[in-house]
This record gives structure tokens, sequence and C-alpha cells, in this order.
């Protein structure tokens, strides 16, 4: 449950920063995740962890109805008067770990950039499983950390330093071991570096100065090898910005 607090904490604070966030409000992504669910009006769709609304709000004219869902109260109902003109949108208060919904309920089920705030993500898997009908699609989308653990250590610890809500960005290898444990095939997935402005990625859930500080320090005295893993743009001692790792893949429920 503290973790679960924390989260809700952290987005209940910086709610409008995860609407108006570039990381979370462009991106090839939302357009490569029409393409990979082909959308149509027959279809129920679940948002998990929804947040600013960005999936929401890509899929919304193209089904019949989506249930946008977060764990974040005062961070839902910011996004649902956001998207107050899309009238097939219903915004439910949810923990992705416990959904409050009916076994086998909807076509597609999709999470974007949230499941490493989630303290047990296997149980995330189960219950997507759960919910989602036989054949349906789950479009999944993460940070996630490199199968190397000087890097994977790395990047975790960058993270919980600049938001107190991370859990843990989880290695693709992981992911795949919950999803084919949940009979939930990979069809697709991608792997892309996503540049994050350090200014803004910082400045979303830190408010001060010295904290802000710290991270850019640490990022400063890492060493050379994940400094180029990771892309680091430096200009006159200051970090501009770099990439992380970010994993997409649509899987498919398939019958035991």
């Amino acid at each position: 449950m503290e973790k679960k607090e924390a989260v809700q904490k952290a987005f209940s604070q910086n709610k409008d920063a995860y609407i108006t966030s570039s990381t979370h409000s462009q991106g090839t992504d939302l357009l490569l995740l029409k393409e990979w669910i082909q959308p149509n009006k027959e279809m129920t769709v679940l948002d998990i962890a929804t947040g600013g609304g960005h999936v929401t709000k890509s899929l919304s004219p193209f089904v019949k109805n989506i249930f946008a869902t977060d764990l974040t109260r005062n961070m839902l109902e910011n996004t649902s008067k956001y998207l107050r003109n899309y009238e097939n949108i219903e915004f439910i208060v949810a923990d992705a770990e416990n959904l409050p919904f009916l076994n086998e309920r909807f076509d597609v089920v999709t999470c974007r950039i949230a499941a490493h705030h989630f303290p047990f993500p296997q149980k995330f898997i189960k219950e997507v499983s759960r919910v989602l009908k036989q054949g349906g699609k789950f479009l999944f989308i993460d940070n996630v950390a490199s199968e190397k653990e000087e890097l994977d250590t790395f990047i975790n610890k960058l993270e919980k330093m600049r938001d107190f809500s991370h859990v843990r960005s989880l290695k693709v290898s992981e992911w795949k071991h919950f999803l084919n444990k949940e009979n939930l095939k990979v069809i697709k997935e991608t792997r892309r570096k996503k540049v994050l402005p350090f200014d803004e990625w910082s400045k979303r859930t830190l408010h001060i100065k010295e904290e802000i500080r710290k991270v850019a320090q640490f990022l400063l005295h890492t060493s050379k090898e994940i400094q180029i893993y990771h892309q680091m743009k430096i200009n006159d001692g200051k970090i501009k910005s770099f990439a992380i790792d970010e994993w997409m893949t649509l899987c498919e429920k398939y019958k035991i």
C-alpha cells in the first residue's frame, strides 16, 4: 500500500504535467498503436493507468467505447476535464493489479508508460489476461531496463532519484516471462531509444533545485559506457538530454 500511496501522491501533485509532457503527449508510438490495433466501432477497450489520457484520446474516435482507468482519482478527474468532449469514454478509478471488471470483458487492453510504477507487475499481467476476451489484443508500452545488470541498476537508480513513486523498469525478458505465463502471445514488438529533454523530464516530478542538481550530477559522473549507451548530450557541463529504452509489444490472448 505504501508504494501505491506514493504513486497517488506523485501523480496528484503532477497531474497537469502528464497532460502537457512531450514524452507522454507525443511520440510515434501513438500513431503506431492505431496501426497495430486496427480499431473499429465494434471494439470495447480498456486503457489501464491512463494518466493524461493520451492513448484513450487517440483510440476514442475509432472504437465503440473505452474505459479509461487510473489509480489516482485527482489525475483521472483532471484528465476527464481534458477529454470532456469525447462521449464514448468512461472514467473509472481502478488498480491495475485488481481490476473491477468481469472476466473476458474487453476486445483490447492497453497500458502505456505506466507499468514501472506497479509494485506487482505479474499481478497486473494476470489481470490483463483475465479481463481480455479470447483472441483479444493487449497493447503494452513501457520504459525497460537493459539485460546487462550494470545498465539495469543505473537506470532504475536514476528513475528512483527523479521520481519517488518509481518501482522498477523491468527487462524485456522479465515481461515476456509474465506474458507467456498468462497465455499472452507476443505477435509484434519493437524497441526504440526515447530521447528525454533533461529540464522537462526532471521538473515534471522534482520541484527543488538541489534535488534536480543531484540528479544531473549523477548523470554527469557515471561511466563513459553508460553515457554512450544512454546517448547523453552534454553542453558546457550541463545535461541537455539523454535516451532510455522503451519497448512496445502487441499480444494476443490464446486458448489453453
